[in-house]
């Protein structure tokens, strides 16, 4: 198992690298297969904040974050809720089956709303043309991730494991990509293509 950790605003020590390493060790009893973890370690004003991402040997991804004011409580906490997790899922997680179908890169950008006015006409303070250009949303960060060929069922998981608002997939049916996320009523939305008539 690679296990890595970063320190961030705080200084590195072997002892909260060991006590983290500990304590997920107890994953393993649920998936023997080489797995990765990544431990991001931090202080934020009082805070200890702890953030785990879990690379599993089928591609599913784990992650979990917690914050208290002691960092090993946070370790604590954080290895307690990536346990639970993948005690729920352990048997869908087992059971899936790496896909024929090859991942998708896609660009996820945050954008900024336009903080500019469309330009008035001629500066008599009229507003513009509706034909005139409005300002343009402004790239804040962009990044290449890959969308990853499983089922709905599985982004549904998926999306659980990470705590994401949502997710993109490679739909392992159809092809297709896909976006599925957490609706405000529990239920879960579905974006896919459909041909156009």
């Amino acid at each position: 198992m690679q296990f890595s950790v970063t320190f961030r605003h705080m200084d590195a020590t072997d002892a909260l690298k060991g006590y983290a390493k500990d304590r997920l060790e107890k994953i393993r009893k649920y998936f023997p297969d080489p797995i990765s973890i990544h431990v991001v370690m931090s202080t934020e004003r009082f805070l200890h904040r702890v953030d785990v991402n879990v690379q599993l040997h089928n591609g599913f991804k784990i992650a979990g974050t917690e914050a208290t004011e002691n960092m090993y409580s946070s370790i604590d906490l954080v290895s307690a809720k990536i346990e639970r997790q993948v005690r729920r899922y352990k048997e869908k997680l087992r059971a899936h089956k790496v896909r024929e179908l090859e991942g998708v890169p896609v660009v996820h950008s945050v954008l900024a709303e336009p903080t500019g006015e469309i330009a008035a006409d001629g500066g008599t303070g009229e507003p513009a043309d509706l034909t005139d250009e409005a300002p343009l949303p402004t790239v804040i960060t962009r990044e290449t991730v890959r969308a990853e060929p499983m089922s709905t069922a599985e982004a549904i998981m998926q999306l659980n494991l990470l705590h994401a608002p949502f997710l993109v997939f490679r739909n392992d049916r159809t092809g297709q990509i896909n976006v599925v996320y957490k609706r405000e009523d529990g239920a879960y939305g579905l974006i896919e293509p459909t041909a156009l008539s």
